[in-house]
């Protein structure tokens, strides 16, 4: 048998939560604009850095795609070298040179840039004296390039030819430069370098 909970009158049912004094309860629109700025604050906090990785990544992937690519030809590139590998392998290129190209190769143990370019005779000058060496350097009959390095990237050097060469050696770890010139035409040399570097 149950018995019945008897019912309290209204005057002794709980007291309605009390708001704090001069506080307004908070309307459909307030509450609305409260949620769309909490949401936007969660975006901006979360969404931007997120989006940021996103980009950098796809960035770095394809930095790293572009050096694949550079590292997987073999053969001379028509192009110059990068300012940084002129730099790094000391090859001075004259500004004024045409016919450039050039091909590195890499190993844990030394790290090779070959450069060939057509100058004239003052561009040729310039490229000797910045290169550490001078025109009285070169040597008439000298191909200073070896066989191997010139069986890499198809050089040449047939005996008909003018040549003349010069090894410019620094102290380590500053890189080796073999240079050798094709002075048949003095007026337009075509210059041959091969930059060894050792870490």
């Amino acid at each position: 048998m149950t018995v019945p909970h008897p019912t309290l009158p209204p005057e002794h049912s709980a007291p309605p939560a009390e708001r704090p004094p001069g506080r307004l309860p908070e309307d459909r629109g307030h509450m609305l604009r409260r949620r769309v700025l909490t949401l936007l604050t969660i975006v901006l906090l979360i969404g931007v850095p997120a989006g940021y990785l996103v980009i950098s990544a796809g960035q770095s992937r394809d930095s790293g795609r572009d050096k694949e690519r550079e590292s997987s030809v073999v053969g001379l590139q028509d192009n110059r070298p990068s300012q940084m590998k002129r730099r790094v392998f000391e090859v001075p290129v004259p500004s004024d040179a045409w016919n450039v190209a050039y091909y590195e190769t890499s190993n844990w143990k030394t790290s090779r840039l070959y450069v060939q370019f057509t100058t004239t005779a003052g561009g040729l000058d310039t490229f000797l004296h910045d290169s550490g060496a001078g025109r009285n350097a070169l040597q008439p009959g000298e191909v200073t390039v070896g066989e191997r390095d010139a069986d890499i990237v198809g050089w040449n050097f047939t005996p008909d030819r003018g040549w003349s060469g010069a090894t410019v050696k620094r102290e380590r770890p500053r890189p080796t430069s073999d240079i050798t010139v094709d002075l048949t035409d003095p007026a337009f040399p075509r210059v041959y370098v091969v930059s060894t570097t050792s870490p």
